[in-house]
């Protein structure tokens, strides 16, 4: 699925995340798993995660970054009327944890639902978000997307274990009299889905399920450094754009080698590339927001500024999301 934008403006104006407090790093790891920080920082790029306590859900993490966010774009609870979470670690199935999050910020006229597409759930939300506000069903949105990963990971897998982390993010989309999305580029593809998949999370049956992350990591790295490439290609074509007017190249968050070489065969210089996998490890959901959040530390989001976020995931599934950045753009 591809499409631009119909001329409905809107954009993001309010930006938070939150990670949890604990920093674990490759040579704690090591201490857990057969493992070192020369290995791990070799094949991936990561040095350190974050990771939820024990009595940290989804929701504990994501409300911060959503009060950030509404705080960010100077927003009252009440005021938002749909709140979508991208996750594959909720709370629990139901109810659901923005139907939680929407009664903890206090936003009683929100529609509120979870959104499971992988780590491309929050490229997946922002499209969503935006179909509801240009239609003129939602006035202003809350999205959020995060997980918590370390709570389904086998920690005995070397394999799993030194790639994820736990962090969330949440925006405020709302319609702006300048910039905005331009457009969108999804997709999937379920014949791919045991490459990367959690058996017994669901209803379908499995004999001993152990319900942890299972991973394919030389399928998902080829699937990734394909699907990376090709649609960023696919939205840019799309909306009339080239490489040369990316401003920010904001790649999901999941393998430094990955990160390097989709931008390599884009032909994004690193200047344009956003990368912070080494402090947070792959956040799934909130990988993208916690990069936005460093763009904008970094003065990168200026005004203006040709945005391209791109993410792939379990699914498997893919997107891209291009936006001209707004710092003041709120309609008035």
């Amino acid at each position: 699925m591809i499409g631009r934008a119909n001329g409905v403006r809107i954009g993001i104006t309010g930006l938070g995340t939150h990670v949890p407090e604990r920093v674990l790093t490759n040579d704690e790891l090591a201490r857990i798993v057969d493992t070192s920080d020369e290995w791990i920082v070799e094949r991936t790029g990561i040095r350190e995660r974050r990771i939820a306590a024990k009595e940290e859900a989804l929701t504990d993490i994501a409300r911060p970054a959503a009060k950030a966010a509404l705080a960010d774009a100077g927003v009252e609870p009440g005021d938002i009327d749909l709140l979508i979470c991208a996750t594959v670690t909720p709370d629990m199935m139901f109810p659901t944890s923005s139907a939680l999050l929407a009664d903890e910020l206090g936003m009683p006229k929100a529609a509120a639902y979870d959104l499971l597409a992988g780590c491309t759930g929050f490229v997946y939300a922002l499209a969503q978000a935006y179909g509801m506000l240009a239609s003129g069903l939602s006035r202003r949105a809350l999205v959020v997307g995060g997980d918590v990963l370390s709570k389904i990971l086998d920690w005995d897998d070397r394999s799993t274990l030194v790639l994820f982390g736990d962090g969330a993010g949440a925006v405020v989309l709302e319609p702006v009299d300048h910039g905005g999305f331009l457009g969108f580029e999804l997709g999937a593809d379920g014949g791919g889905g045991e490459t990367l998949w959690l058996p017994g999370s669901g209803s379908r049956h499995f004999d001993d399920p152990d319900a942890f992350v299972k991973m394919n990591g030389r399928e998902v790295f080829k699937f990734a450094t394909r699907i990376m490439v090709y649609s960023a290609e696919q939205i840019l074509a799309e909306c009339g754009r080239t490489v040369d007017d990316v401003d920010v190249y904001i790649p999901h968050q999941a393998n430094k080698r990955i990160i390097d070489y989709a931008a390599d065969k884009l032909g994004v210089p690193p200047e344009k590339t956003v990368v912070n996998v080494d402090r947070y490890g792959n956040t799934s959901s909130g990988s993208i927001p916690l990069a936005l959040t460093d763009a904008r530390a970094e003065g990168r989001l200026r005004d203006g500024a040709l945005v391209l976020m791109t993410g792939m995931g379990a699914g498997l599934t893919w997107g891209s999301a291009l936006v001209e950045w707004t710092t003041n753009g709120r309609r008035s």
